[in-house]
């Protein structure tokens, strides 16, 4: 037997799996196949047993979610009596007329001993047993089911809202509040459950009567038809093997049903139930003096039993001086030194908790998307945007913060920059967007709505559309890829804002370990941090990548010492990146289409910027709308040409017309004629300001 081992599946920790198809099977087992005798006692002896445990279970029992298995286990356990009734049924209809015996010991001692052997004292015996249990105990343990499942659901609103205002108040985590809210909802289920499964032991009483009447008639005809019994022998046999049948199911019912109605009808407390009636109902001297009283004037009465009346009252009348003993102990003792009542912890600096730079809130049905524990794909989706961001725009941005909000749609999201909204939108999850191109050949049914990203008109629709929306041109994401399209969107529309001078010294450092004198010359002898700082984030602001530092660094190293201003050192910057500029607006092209200002309106604005210099240059209001508007119109057809969208002027205007144009036309890029590489070659495709 060396080296054998169990299958892992076997293993203990895995063997929980096998427990309810082994009870299943069971359960069959005994309602299709003959038992003999000796197994129907074991299986009804379990049964008792089981009642016992659970009845036990539910007397220390402190909270009804410390047994949240309740409902179930009401179920497999009414679903095993019934098994029982059939198995039972069988022998005693087959076995009956050989004796009170034939269906096994433990029914033969119910039919005998408890009932002495009177079958008419064991059918009032049964009726009476099933009348509290049927009426009485399930009754009213599903009254009160039913009543605690609509108050807790009728409080899961308010419930939520104080978890809410503990968490935003800082009193309780993230971890906790999910925990609450597990809880409550795990309260409001086990109640509903309980209100169905007290349903479930009604239906046993009532089948437990239906069994026994059906044996009792069953073996009347078995006995006397088949077997030639005399009616008295028949009666006095099947009726006592019927009524030992029902009362060996009947009592392990009312004891499960009795441990139900504990279970729903506990009031909240840190104490099981024994503990609770010792210190509520035997806990006060007087009212044991005053019981002791009237039961002792019950016992003079004459007729009464005087014995039992006056035990019962001496001992409760020494119970009753048993306590008063205690509280006399209690209240001559000397008192502890009252402990120092511990300060009130004064605010601090760590009470200001530090602003997320990033965030991302989701809605409570798109956990899922930021949950690995359920295969959400967002969390991967996210590193992979913050590394193509560093590839492409030349820093690494600050790590995104997750978190849940209740206060959102159940699908909606919410990106915020330093706990300030930038964007929103919905998300459905297990959906698709189906987003218009507008090239599309029909429509598709679904929720209608735009692209968060791009404002393009779009579709939620199912999974199973997926194929058609394609065949159809849609462009089709799933909803991580809605929400990591909008994140990467805003992130790099807001690159400027991320550049910290945290980020701006991890450049340098960066940049130190493979030029550390280049570093050396610049920061801090020629220029400050901040003014680096500064002079980046105006290139992140116009969409300029930063990937070439090294460029960046010689440049402002050159011209730093004479120049302080930072936006004329910007414009030196862009210069000297011309190249790269060109490059990534026309990818590949020698000739560039572009847009130019007309003649006259250059000469005005000149004039403009020569008069009051370029910080204090303004336009006249009429001038200034005529150019937004042209502008605008230029763009449009600039792009319906398939072209991008480029303004070019010259150098001592481009600041001027780059900082008014930003704002109206995000899209238009502004470029001077000293960026242009002299290997490029320019056609100019649209006039701006030929009507002004």
């Amino acid at each position: 037997m060396n080296g054998f081992k169990l299958p892992a599946w076997l293993s203990v920790p895995n063997g929980a799996i096998l427990v309810a198809p082994f009870i299943i099977i069971v359960m069959l087992s005994m309602m299709v196949l003959p038992l003999p005798p000796f197994i129907l006692d074991i299986f009804f002896s379990f049964n008792i047993a089981l009642a016992i445990i659970v009845l036990l279970t539910s007397l220390y029992t402190v909270k009804p979610l410390d047994f949240i298995a309740f409902p179930t286990v009401l179920l497999v356990s009414t679903m095993l009596r019934l098994s029982l009734n059939v198995a039972s049924t069988r022998v005693v209809l087959t076995e009956g007329h050989t004796g009170p015996d034939a269906a096994g010991k433990v029914i033969e001692a119910f039919g005998h001993f408890l009932i002495g052997g009177n079958y008419a004292v064991g059918i009032v015996v049964f009726i009476i047993l099933t009348i509290i249990n049927f009426m009485v105990v399930t009754k009213g343990a599903g009254r009160i089911a039913e009543v605690g499942a609509r108050f807790t659901l009728d409080a899961m609103p308010g419930k939520q809202m104080a978890i809410d205002a503990d968490l935003n108040a800082g009193l309780i985590g993230e971890q906790e509040a999910r925990l609450r809210r597990t809880e409550v909802a795990q309260e409001a289920e086990f109640y509903g459950a309980m209100d169905g499964a007290s349903k479930y032991v009604r239906g046993d009483a009532v089948a437990g009567i239906m069994v026994t009447i059906i044996n009792i008639v069953g073996g009347l005809i078995v006995g006397m038809a088949q077997h030639d019994l005399s009616f008295n022998v028949a009666i006095k046999d099947y009726t006592l093997l019927a009524i030992g049948d029902g009362l060996v199911a009947q009592i392990p019912s009312l004891i499960i049903s009795t441990a139900a109605g504990i279970v729903v009808s506990r009031v909240a407390s840190e104490q099981d139930i024994g503990a609770q009636l010792l210190n509520q109902l035997f806990a006060k001297p007087g009212v044991l003096y005053i019981a002791a009283g009237i039961v002792g004037g019950m016992g003079i009465i004459p007729g009464m039993p005087h014995t039992a009346f006056g035990i019962l009252a001496a001992v409760l009348a020494g119970g009753a001086f048993v306590l008063t003993q205690k509280a006399k102990l209690a209240a001559t003792a000397p008192l502890p030194a009252p402990a120092a009542a511990p300060a009130e912890e004064e605010a601090s600096w760590r009470d200001i908790i530090p602003v997320d730079t990033l965030g991302l809130e989701v809605g409570y049905r798109l956990i899922p998307l930021v949950d690995k524990a359920q295969s959400g794909d967002l969390l991967k989706r996210i590193k992979g945007i913050r590394k193509k961001f560093a590839q492409e725009i030349g820093f690494l941005p600050p790590s995104v913060h997750i978190r849940d909000n209740l206060e959102l749609k159940p699908s909606g999201y919410r990106i915020t920059l330093k706990d300030v909204e930038i964007g929103s939108g919905e998300a459905h999850f297990g959906q698709f967007l189906a987003i218009n191109p507008g090239v599309v050949s029909g429509t598709l049914p679904g929720i209608a709505t735009t692209d968060p990203a791009f404002g393009l008109p779009a579709v939620w629709i199912d999974a199973s559309l997926r194929d058609q929306a394609q065949t159809m041109g849609y462009t089709v994401v799933d909803s991580s890829t809605v929400i990591a399209t909008h994140l990467n969107h805003l992130i790099t529309e807001h690159a400027a804002e991320l550049l910290g001078r945290v980020e701006v010294q991890q450049l340098l450092d960066h940049l130190a370990t493979e030029s550390p004198k280049l570093v050396e010359d610049l920061v801090p002898k020629v220029m400050t941090l901040s003014a680096l700082q500064k002079v980046l984030q105006n290139l992140l602001s116009e969409g300029v990548h930063i990937r070439d530092m090294r460029t960046v660094i010689e440049t402002l190293s050159e011209h730093a010492p004479r120049i302080q201003d930072t936006n004329e050192l910007t414009a030196l910057v862009r210069i000297a990146l011309g190249r790269a500029i060109v490059q990534q607006i026309y990818p590949g092209a020698t000739e560039l289409s572009v847009m130019a200002l007309d003649n006259k309106l250059e000469r005005l604005l000149l004039q403009a910027i020569q008069a009051s210099g370029p910080d204090q240059a303004g336009m006249e209001p009429g001038l200034a709308d005529a150019l937004a508007t042209q502008a605008d119109a230029a763009t449009r057809q600039q792009e319906k040409m398939g072209l991008p969208p480029v303004l070019l002027v010259p150098h001592s205007l481009r600041v001027l017309l780059a900082r008014f144009l930003h704002r109206a036309i995000p899209q238009l890029k502004v470029l001077s004629h000293s960026e242009i590489p002299d290997s490029k070659t320019i056609r100019v495709t649209n006039l701006v300001g030929g009507q002004a």
